[in-house]
């Protein structure tokens, strides 16, 4: 299976690495170069020594997704800093690209429902944290 990941930051950084070590083949695309080195970070080997490609550019810029291979893609995770980048660099992937499964991550819960409702595959970081706290407050017996 072919993976892009746009944002090499620690979550896109560590995905990517898990993917590359599972088998599939990998391109990350960040706009920042120094992110590359999450990528070579506890590996013996360097990313594209691995296998592993690496795109800088902005993730909105069409020419920039089609350089990291959005085209060939079997499946996209969009895991910027951004909400309002991931949200729409998905939803390119899906309409323009015809990527068959994409995956963003939205820090806002109420409009990764919202997004998830319309048929975007979404994963809210906070939302697994507040769920965890609840659990964690629920478990805790009064004294």
């Amino acid at each position: 299976m072919f993976v892009v990941v746009a944002g090499a930051g620690r979550v896109g950084s560590a995905v990517a690495r898990f993917a590359l070590a599972a088998g599939h083949e990998v391109s990350v695309l960040d706009e920042d170069p120094l992110s590359h080195e999450r990528l070579d970070a506890g590996q013996s080997t360097s990313w594209e020594d691995a296998g592993g490609r690496f795109t800088v550019g902005t993730a909105i810029e069409i020419e920039a997704l089609v350089e990291a291979g959005l085209g060939e893609a079997d499946l996209f995770i969009a895991s910027t800093d951004g909400d309002n980048t991931n949200l729409v660099i998905a939803q390119i992937a899906q309409a323009h690209f015809n990527v068959p499964r994409v995956i963003t991550r939205v820090m806002d819960p109420a409009r990764a429902t919202w997004y998830a409702e319309q048929g975007l595959e979404t994963i809210s970081p906070t939302k697994v944290a507040i769920e965890m706290f609840k659990e964690a407050l629920g478990s805790t017996a009064a004294r």
